[in-house]
């Protein structure tokens, strides 16, 4: 599958609240990967807020360094999203530096495969030489896409009263 990894713009704005949309209308209220944009009820500030925390003299001081990209597919439709935090916080230490999500309609085609590996060529040109990544171990297609893109088990850690893993990948 060819996507393009872009910054959010202002331009995205109808496509963005229409790829939340998608998960709403499949029952789904999380985004991973989003930062926050399953949370916000107006595109500006989320995308001040995400253009903010890309600098280390914008970043919130409540959050790390986070690059966040829309995954476009060949027609410019936002068909995933997936975000990269530079470093991991007390509160992030078990998350992960990367988040990412497939619009429910454009699953099971290789995207989420595609935008985990070219991320992961992101963080290496930003000097980082793993990432660390949790996952569910019910939520299968995630696990095989970590795996895709040479993840290695390291540990569980419980969360929401169950048990998260955590696979490293080494860049």
């Amino acid at each position: 599958m060819h996507i393009t990894l872009v910054r959010p713009e202002a331009a995205h704005k109808e496509q963005a609240f229409a790829f939340r949309q998608a998960f709403f209308d499949a029952g789904e209220r999380v985004i991973h990967g989003s930062e926050l944009l399953d949370r916000t009820e107006k595109y500006e500030p989320w995308l001040l807020t995400v253009t903010a925390n890309t600098a280390p003299e914008t970043v919130s001081p409540d959050w790390v360094v986070t690059d966040t990209f829309f995954a476009l597919d060949f027609t410019g439709r936002i068909v995933g999203i997936i975000d990269l935090r530079h470093t991991l916080n007390r509160f992030l230490r078990d998350f992960g530096h990367c988040g990412y999500s497939v619009r429910p309609d454009a699953r099971r085609q290789g995207i989420a495969s595609e935008m985990l590996r070219q991320i992961c060529g992101i963080a290496k040109r930003a000097g980082m030489t793993s990432l660390q990544l949790s996952v569910m171990p019910e939520n299968r297609p995630s696990v095989r896409t970590i795996l895709k893109n040479g993840g290695v088990y390291q540990r569980s850690f419980p969360c929401e009263g169950q048990q998260a893993d955590i696979y490293s990948i080494a860049l």
